[in-house]
């Protein structure tokens, strides 16, 4: 197997939440396997930068000529350089070796801390900038590179073009919109990639992480808007985790290992999913299941799309008296409980599994007896827009519910339409939770 290598010339951050530590957790996590050139020795945490030393600039140069001769890096990228000197030293050697580099302009910590003496700046542009595939300023960088302030973006991003890179990224984290917009150049073309805006103190690593992710994706000969498209989504899932358990006192580094849980829950997803299939169906259980029969689905931490989700392809079908499920669980498997899950989890990230079960008055009553909590939507009230969009119905209603309620309840209730049949969703934590308050119901 052909092993991708990735580089980061960087700062050493002892708490690791940003600097070369993030560069090279960025590298495993993505399949990677990562070098470091140290250029400096920082003291900070999340609550900031208490003080740093530049590394000697022969010593850089020749850790990074020590990569080349041996294990050469498929790809780099720089994050903190410290001063002038570091710089013309790593120019004068990447200029003999032109593989992909990013180079993320670090001038300031997330709390405000400088990490690159002043004088340094025009080394940076002049040095490095002409050898790069790409730069990834953030709003305060590129205007500090710019000397201006930013009103325009195309034309900042024009602008910082014309300082020799391949292509320019402006990340829009500063920004003041809804949404958390990046703008990529290339000389041609303006992509943007827009994710929801999360909100908290944290953040500390966005730009290393950023960076780091889009390295490993030109390594592995991805266009650059495919690459950037992946470390968007990479930054954006650390930061939603990050923010639901923060780490530190300060500034919250990004929580990178929610990538590493979702890969180790995958196959444990779709184990419990059959666990908690068999013992459903090893219950009487066919006065619960609709025409159209029952679905089981469970989703990956933080789950965001449909191939997140885990179910049943031939869903869960009546048999006699009771019940089979038909073929193994898989990711994507079905739409219609996805959106069920996704929507709940909108309000409540940890209910991550569903159920539909057949609709009646007296299943309804009987779960209201046993205090399991209750909600409803009426398809008569859905917009027209929503309807004539297939299958955003149910994403609609639970939404509906769980804005109504202030929180996710036990069960669902939709009365469904004319060639709609009417269901009930149960909602829970893990398909085990799930299938047991349907069971009572019985």
């Amino acid at each position: 197997m052909r092993r991708v290598i990735c580089a980061t010339i960087a700062g050493s951050d002892p708490s690791g939440g940003a600097g070369l530590q993030t560069d090279l957790r960025v590298f495993t996590l993505l399949g990677a396997f990562g070098q470091t050139v140290i250029t400096a020795l920082t003291v900070q945490n999340s609550l900031g930068v208490k003080d740093w030393m530049a590394v000697p600039a022969d010593m850089v140069k020749a850790q990074l000529e020590a990569l080349f001769e041996d294990l050469p890096p498929m790809a780099i990228k720089t994050g903190m350089l410290a001063n002038a000197s570091i710089i013309k030293a790593i120019a004068e050697v990447l200029r003999d070796h032109l593989v992909p580099l990013v180079i993320d302009p670090v001038m300031l910590a997330k709390s405000g801390d400088p990490l690159l003496e002043e004088e340094a700046v025009s080394a940076l542009i002049s040095e490095l900038f002409p050898l790069a595939t790409v730069i990834t300023p953030n709003l305060p960088e590129a205007e500090f590179i710019l000397k201006e302030k930013i009103t325009d973006v195309r034309e900042a991003l024009e602008k910082l073009k014309k300082l020799g890179p391949k292509a320019v990224i402006i990340k829009g984290g500063h920004r003041k919109d809804e949404k958390a917009t990046d703008y990529l150049y290339d000389g041609r073309d303006i992509f943007t990639f827009s994710a929801r805006r999360i909100e908290g103190k944290i953040g500390h690593g966005t730009g290393c992480t950023f960076s780091a992710a889009i390295t490993v994706g030109l390594a592995k000969d991805l266009s650059l808007p495919e690459a950037t498209k992946i470390a968007k989504d990479f930054v954006t899932l650390g930061l939603e985790a990050a923010r639901l358990a923060p780490l530190g006192k300060g500034i919250s580094p990004l929580d990178h290992l929610v990538h590493y849980d979702r890969l180790v829950e995958a196959p444990k997803i779709l184990r419990e999913l059959e666990e908690a299939a068999e013992f459903f169906c090893s219950h009487e259980v066919r006065p619960l299941i609709p025409e159209v029969q029952s679905n089981l689905a469970f989703a990956l931490p933080l789950a965001k799309t449909h191939e997140e989700v885990a179910a049943f392809p031939g869903r869960i079908v009546g048999l006699g008296a009771g019940a089979r499920p038909v073929g193994c669980p898989k990711f994507g498997a079905s739409r219609h409980i996805a959106n069920v899950v996704l929507a709940a989890m909108q309000f409540d990230p940890q209910r991550r599994a569903a159920m539909n079960i057949r609709f009646s008055e007296e299943l309804l009553r009987k779960a209201k007896e046993l205090g399991f909590s209750l909600g409803e939507f009426s398809r008569a009230e859905e917009p027209q827009d929503v309807k004539a969009k297939e299958g955003s119905t149910l994403a609609w209603g639970v939404t509906k519910v769980c804005k109504d309620l202030g929180f996710v309840p036990d069960f669902i209730a939709d009365r469904g339409e004319v060639g709609k049949e009417p269901m009930i969703r149960i909602l829970g934590k893990t398909p085990l939770e799930v299938v047991n308050k349907a069971l009572k119901l019985l």
